[in-house]
This record gives structure tokens, sequence and C-alpha cells, in this order.
């Protein structure tokens, strides 16, 4: 109603001054049938708001259409009555989805040439990388250790990179299955070994229940796991020794939970340790912190469906969970 009123504010002050306008030329010019004049007047108005109220009840789910925002681009080609100006605004609409999906196609093909170029680049840096490893192996010490840690850091900024890139694509990538967690962590564990012995951190595996199994996609959560236990050693370095990796059940959830005894994240920064490129205080002292590891862990988890629980404490240590529904909980099934 009131888009309605705003367009045609105009016709009704200039009927309304009409409407005033000719009583007085008609008082001016000595004619005093006053009851006349406001007859005249009234049947003006009688007309103004006959035309008004036609005009409005005709076009009326033209002017929601105008008012009422789109909720989705379907919306947008829903037509409303046949008068011109409504054909004429569907028409522009139309004409201006097309245009859009037609750029929209473009980004995205331009996108996915850029995810398979970086696709292919990963894989192409990991063959020089191995190579380098290869290499490192014949050196003596420490030269031959040195090298290996910093090939080590780049294979593991190379993968980041690369689940990062697959992260849009992320559900066409799934292979969802039964997976046991203590196989798993051992899996997780044997690839990471040169990592703990270099950092002087070990991990300790507490299994409640044995067999645990849970439905997900294997390849993902052994990315999620790694990301947690790099994190885990990383600020634990220097502090401590020991990680504990435990699995048990809870309510009938299955759960993997990292637990280190470092540095611990400050109350300030648990809120938005998840964010893109958050890196907070601990990352500002680490300057090896990219802020994307958390970030992947819980978009990742959130398209498997899994929970993501952070609890920490300053000076005492952090413990991150990933929880199984009891749905993808596959142990008593």
């Amino acid at each position: 109603m009131s888009l309605f009123i705003r367009e045609h504010f105009l016709l009704i002050v200039m009927h309304l001054i009409q409407a005033i306008m000719v009583p007085i030329l008609f008082l001016l010019d000595g004619y005093r049938g006053v009851s006349v004049s406001i007859y005249a007047v009234f049947l003006s108005l009688v007309f103004l708001t006959t035309f008004l109220a036609y005009r409005y009840i005709s076009r009326k789910k033209f002017y929601q259409r105008l008012q009422n925002p789109i909720e989705s681009l379907d919306q947008s080609l829903e037509t409303t009555e046949q008068a011109p100006i409504s054909e004429a605004l569907n028409q522009l609409l139309v004409t201006q989805y097309r245009l859009y999906q037609e750029e929209l196609q473009k980004a995205e093909d331009r996108q996915d040439e850029h995810l398979l170029f970086m696709d292919r680049w990963v894989h192409q840096m990991k063959t020089p990388l191995s190579v380098i490893e290869l290499t490192a192996q014949t050196l003596d010490e420490p030269e031959s250790s040195s090298i290996r840690e910093e090939t080590e850091r780049m294979r593991n900024g190379l993968n980041t990179v690369l689940y990062m890139a697959r992260l849009r694509t992320i559900t066409e990538d799934f292979h969802i299955k039964p997976v046991l967690l203590s196989k798993l962590i051992h899996e997780v564990n044997q690839e990471n070994k040169r990592f703990y012995i270099r950092n002087e951190v070990y991990p300790q595996l507490k299994e409640e229940k044995a067999e645990i199994k849970v439905a997900t996609d294997e390849k993902w959560l052994f990315f999620l796991l790694t990301q947690l236990i790099h994190n885990a050693v990383k600020y634990s370095t220097g502090k401590t020794k020991q990680l504990s990796l435990s699995v048990y059940e809870r309510a009938g959830e299955a759960v993997i939970e990292v637990k280190d005894f470092g540095i611990g994240i400050p109350v300030v920064d648990q809120k938005r340790v998840f964010h893109k490129f958050f890196t907070g205080e601990n990352g500002r002292k680490n300057r090896e912190s990219t802020g994307m590891g958390l970030y992947l862990v819980k978009e990742v988890a959130e398209r498997l469906e899994h929970s993501i629980e952070l609890e920490s404490t300053v000076g005492v240590g952090t413990t991150v969970r990933i929880v199984f529904s009891k749905t993808q909980n596959l142990t008593e099934m």
C-alpha cells in the first residue's frame, strides 16, 4: 500500500488542488452557486477514489511483489497480472536472471579450472619433495634431519592447500563407510611418527571400549585427526612430552578426544579459533600458524555431520573432541 501511495501521491495532490481551484475560480467570477461547487468537488473526489481503488485492486500483487524481498532466484521468475508494466518487469527480471546464470557459470568454470590447477600442482610438488627426502637420507646428521623436517613442513602445507581447494566440492568426494577408530588412530600415529620424535611429544592411546566403529569418511577423518594432533604437538613442544588420545562412548555417541598439556588457549580466543585465518595470541607467538587448521577441521566436521567440542585452560592444556552421533556410532549395531 505504501508503495502505491508514493507512486500516486502527485496525482492525488494535483487532483485536490484542482478540486479546490475550480470553486475558487467560480467565486471570483461572481457565481454564487456554492452547493453546485461542493457537489462538483464531491464528484471529483468520488471519481478519484474509484480510480485509485480500481488501480490498487487490479495491481495489488504487482505492488506486493515490488515491496516484498525475494527469498530465492526462482521467485524472480514468477508473473503477476498481464498489465503492460507488469509484463515489462517480468521480462526485465527474466533477462537479468539469464545474465546472472551466465556470469555464475563463467565464475564456476574459472574456479573449477583454478581448483584443477591447484590439485595437479600440489601432486607435482610432492614428487620433488620425495626425491629431496630420499637424498637427505644419504646425508650425515644433523643435516639429514633438518632437511627432512623442512620437507615435512612443506608437505603438510601442500596438503592443507589441497584440502582447502577440495572443500567446495567436499560432498562429492565423500565415501561413507564403517571405520574402526583405534585402527585409524594407529595409522595417524604411524604417519606422524617422525613428527612426534622431532618434537619430543609422544601420544598415549586410551580406549575404554574396544572395536568402536563409526560411519564416516576415512580419508577426511584422517585429515581431521592429523590437524588436531599437529596443533596439540605444536603448542605442547617444550612444555610437556605427553599427548593423550582417547576413544570412548558417551550417551550412545562415539568420541575421539585429543588432549594436550601445553600452553592452552586464552578465553578471549576460544570462540574464534575456528574462524578462517584467525591465529590468536598463540598463533602470533608461533609464526608458523596459518589460522586455517581448525577452520578446516570445523568445516569438514560439519559436512560430515560430526560435532567439534573444545575446552582449554591457559597453562594447563587443550582438549578437542570429535563427536559422532548415535546414528553414526555403529558399535552396537
